[in-house]
């Protein structure tokens, strides 16, 4: 099958040969899948069990040939980026420094947030107790090289929207510009959302990092919503620093 047309019949949006992704429903969150020639990066799980084996399983038809995803990147820890983790057991799980340990001291918390929005307590509690957590922390920058020519750069850029913001930038290829994926540092579909885990005065300077990373003409996958370019950003920028007296 053409790659083109599995990204489409698998319901994602492509975004370069290689590169794709897919609004989940319910939450509008961004998963995204990027394909080497050796291996292939998942980034974010989804909500629940059932949403993470939904996305392995239409990443193993875009990859076609008996492939698998065999990398997984989670932008946060918030329920509906982290809690479909378990269905990707085997794979190697990367996250910021400090995200293991939140995750394993955190289920009950986690729990908790999936069911006030709209989670049913037993997917979301079996979840939980399944959690699969980052083997792999990243401190600075890591690139990941998934074989053809295809590398990944894993930035902990924050922190911001959360005390554990990892970004996912893909360079340039022949037939694509770089494309940052950001989790919830960047949201197009409502404002930033800032819980009690927010770093707001932070913030700011962890989007500075996005537009370092990508540059002017990359294009910018938010946690949720439409892909933005870097105008965008910049403006989410000056509305967060003036939302929070930073500059």
């Amino acid at each position: 099958m053409d790659v083109a047309l599995a990204w489409d019949e698998a319901g994602w949006e492509r975004l370069a040969p290689h590169v794709g992704r897919r609004r989940l429903p319910v939450w509008d969150c961004t998963a995204g899948l990027v394909v080497g020639g050796d291996a292939a990066l998942m980034i974010e799980a989804g909500a629940t069990l059932r949403e993470g084996a939904e996305l392995r399983t239409q990443a193993r038809g875009i990859l076609g040939g008996g492939r698998r995803v065999t990398h997984l990147a989670l932008t946060h820890p918030h329920f509906d980026h982290v809690l479909g983790a378990a269905a990707f057991a085997g794979v190697e799980v990367y996250g910021a420094v400090g995200l293991d340990r939140l995750l394993a001291e955190g289920r009950e918390e986690l729990r908790a947030s999936a069911v006030g929005h709209g989670v049913a307590p037993d997917a979301a509690a079996e979840a939980a107790d399944l959690l699969v957590r980052p083997r792999h922390a990243v401190c600075g920058e890591w690139t990941l090289d998934l074989g053809g020519g295809v590398q990944v750069l894993l930035a902990n850029v924050g922190p911001g929207h959360t005390a554990h913001d990892l970004a996912v930038l893909v360079p340039a290829g022949p037939d694509s510009p770089e494309i940052v994926f950001c989790g919830d540092l960047v949201e197009e579909s409502g404002e930033p959302q800032a819980g009690d885990d927010a770093v707001p005065e932070r913030w700011p300077a962890a989007l500075d990092r996005l537009l370092d990373l990508g540059g002017q003409d990359a294009l910018y996958v938010p946690g949720h919503g439409a892909v933005v370019d870097a105008a965008f950003v910049r403006a989410q920028r000056a509305t967060l620093a003036a939302r929070f007296g930073v500059s």
